[in-house]
Parts: C-alpha cells; sequence; structure tokens
C-alpha cells in the first residue's frame, strides 16, 4: 500500500509539474521561453535585437533560455493567452481585455513607449470624424484600434456612434491590402504604424483622428507570464534597454540600427524616422521607471478599463474584475484577482546598470 501510495504521488507531482511549466511558457525539458511580437513602430527594435546578436548576448549572461518569435498581432495574442508563448509585445489595453482577463497572470516588464499619432483613423474623400457615419472600416476589431475608434467617437465624434459604422474585422497582416482594394469611395480604416503611414500615402485620403489627441492612453509594453524565471526577464530587460541605447545614439552604429528597422518595417528611414517622432520612446530606463511608478499611470489604467467596460470591450463583469496591481504594491479592481501587474524592479535595475 505505501509503495503504491508513493507511486501515485509521483504520478501526481509530475502532472502537477508539467501544468506549472506549461503554464508559464518554459517546459520542465528546457524548451525556450518564448516571445511574441508583432509589426508595430515601437516593437521594431525585437527584430534588431535578435539579428545584430544582443539578445543572444544578454541571455548567455544570465543563462536563460529565450527565443523571439513574429507573427501578426492577433496570433501573437493567441499564442500568449494559450500558454504557447511567455512573453509578448502588447498594448494596456489589449492585455486587460484580453489574456489578464482570461486568467493569465501577466506581468507589464517593459514599458517601452506610448503612441502619440502612431494610431489613427483615415477616411478616404473625407474631411472630420463625423464623415464617419454609413461607412465600413477596416480594422483589427476588439482591440486598441477599436478603442481608439470609441475614445475619437466620444471625443469628437460630431454625434457619430459606434452603431452607424461597420466595422470590417481584418487581420493586421491584410488591412493595408484590404484598405486599398476597396474600391469604395468612402472606405475607411483604422490602423497604427508602420500600416498607418503606407495607407495615408494615398492623396484622396485623410486622417481624421490619432492617439495624440489620447496622449499616453495606448501603452506600448513587453509583458510576460508572472512566473516567467527571474534570469529570462533580466536577460529581456538587459538586452531592449543595449538595444535602445544603439538606437537613441547619433553615431554609424544608431543610423545601422534605424536603417535595419526601417527596412524591417517596410519603410524607408526617413518614413521610420517619421514614424519614431510619434512615438513617444521611453529611450532611458530610468523614464519608464518613472512613468510605471507615476500617479499618472494609475489614472490612465483606470480611464481605460472603466471606459473599455462601458463600451464593451472589456467584458468582465465590471471593471473591478480584474485586479490591476501598480509598483507600490496597489491594487486597483478585485485584490483576489489580480492579473495585470505592472513591475519596475527590473527596469529599475537597468536604470542602476545593474543588468
Amino acid at each position: 500500500m505505501k509503495k503504491t501510495t508513493a507511486i501515485s504521488l509521483g504520478v501526481i507531482l509530475v502532472i502537477f509539474l508539467a501544468a506549472v511549466f506549461m503554464n508559464s511558457g518554459v517546459s520542465a525539458q528546457g524548451k525556450p521561453c518564448r516571445v511574441e511580437w508583432s509589426r508595430y513602430t515601437g516593437w521594431e527594435p525585437w527584430g534588431y535585437m535578435e539579428a545584430s546578436g544582443i539578445l543572444k548576448k544578454h541571455a548567455q549572461k544570465h543563462k536563460a533560455n529565450v527565443e523571439l518569435h513574429f507573427a501578426s498581432y492577433g496570433a501573437t495574442i493567441d499564442s500568449y493567452a494559450s500558454g504557447n508563448a511567455c512573453g509578448i509585445a502588447i498594448t494596456n489595453m489589449d492585455v486587460l481585455i484580453g489574456p489578464a482577463l482570461g486568467g493569465v497572470d501577466s506581468t507589464a516588464l517593459i514599458v517601452g513607449d506610448f503612441s502619440n499619432g502612431n494610431d489613427g483613423v483615415v477616411l478616404r474623400n473625407g474631411a472630420t470624424l463625423a464623415d464617419l457615419k454609413g461607412r465600413r472600416a477596416y480594422i483589427v476589431d476588439d482591440s486598441v484600434s477599436t478603442y481608439l475608434l470609441y475614445r475619437g467617437l466620444e471625443i469628437v465624434g460630431g454625434g457619430v456612434s459606434p452603431r452607424d459604422v461597420t466595422l470590417l474585422n481584418t487581420d493586421e497582416a491584410d488591412i493595408v491590402a484590404a484598405f486599398r482594394n476597396d474600391s469604395a469611395p468612402n472606405a475607411a480604416i483604422v490602423t497604427w504604424n508602420p500600416h498607418l503611414m503606407l495607407v495615408r500615402n494615398d492623396s484622396k485620403v485623410k486622417m481624421v483622428f490619432d492617439s495624440s489627441k489620447i496622449p499616453g492612453e495606448i501603452i506600448d509594453m513587453l509583458v510576460v507570464r508572472t512566473d516567467t524565471p527571474d534570469n529570462v526577464k533580466r536577460a529581456l530587460v538587459g538586452a531592449w534597454y543595449e538595444t535602445m541605447a544603439v538606437m537613441s545614439g547619433r553615431g554609424p552604429e544608431a543610423k545601422k540600427a534605424r536603417e535595419f528597422m526601417a527596412k524591417q518595417a517596410g519603410a524607408t528611414p526617413a518614413e521610420f524616422e517619421a514614424q519614431l517622432a510619434t512615438t513617444a520612446m521611453f529611450y532611458r530606463a530610468a523614464d519608464a521607471a518613472a512613468f510605471t511608478k507615476s500617479p499618472e499611470l494609475k489614472r490612465t489604467m483606470d480611464l481605460v478599463r472603466t471606459f473599455s467596460h462601458k463600451k464593451g470591450l472589456y467584458k468582465g463583469k465590471s471593471p473591478d474584475h480584474v485586479g490591476i496591481q501598480f509598483p507600490d504594491g496597489s491594487v486597483m479592481g478585485n485584490s483576489k484577482n489580480v492579473k495585470l501587474r505592472f513591475n519596475s524592479t527590473y527596469v529599475q535595475l537597468a536604470a542602476e546598470g545593474k543588468l
């Protein structure tokens, strides 16, 4: 009986440990922590980081097994939410209404930037957001683009409501072609850079609302599962800020890095510089840490969660359904269901030169 019980307990322990590793995105066999990223101006550094060897250097330094995987935005969210990845480049709104609300305990490891004109609403043959009424708009629906559109309609919509617009849910990888191939004279699109710049090159279109009208609300981050190993977190943060130091410099190395990112994004160097101008990048770790610890972040997250709930994007029973924890330990929402955590520990270590 004792032998049987010991075997049973051993089997249970193996199953338990396997489940833990599956949930964290790291297997018991030492499979790498997979970090998902997609096309966006503020996330292009991930591609350069891999190609330049910066990520490999920091992974070796911290003995971390990390790999990057590029895909369309929606696919990356699905991969992270399902447990196939331990990290993802994602916005504050999307991680809240998706993985966090779905029960994935997530930590905002790096606050990389906030969109300051990188997301926009573009109309063909239209002058204002009010001209959106009765149109169909290409969009990655139930995403940060929907949030941007709804915020625009509330602020300057001219009486137009979301019910007055037909949203055509389109994958981010296909959205530019779908808009360009639509011959309708009143087609519209809601998207982000570099896709936004590609469609704005048409002389018959006009951007009628953009994220500079809601500064700080669309925050672009690297989020990891909270139980991701410490050495992986250190490697990712260390690699990110070495990359930031390179691309924000003025020498030939910085020029080479930015040109690589431009080509990767399908843009000219001049176009990529224009996109960076509408991206409020936190190149310095100290600035990112200060932003993450600021009272303004709490006010922003409260606005994002309440507005998203009001508009049906956040499908929890109430805005308080998910607890959001901040660096000072305070929790907004349900303290017994904390699923989104802003943690400045590793970024602060980077600021102090300790990574």
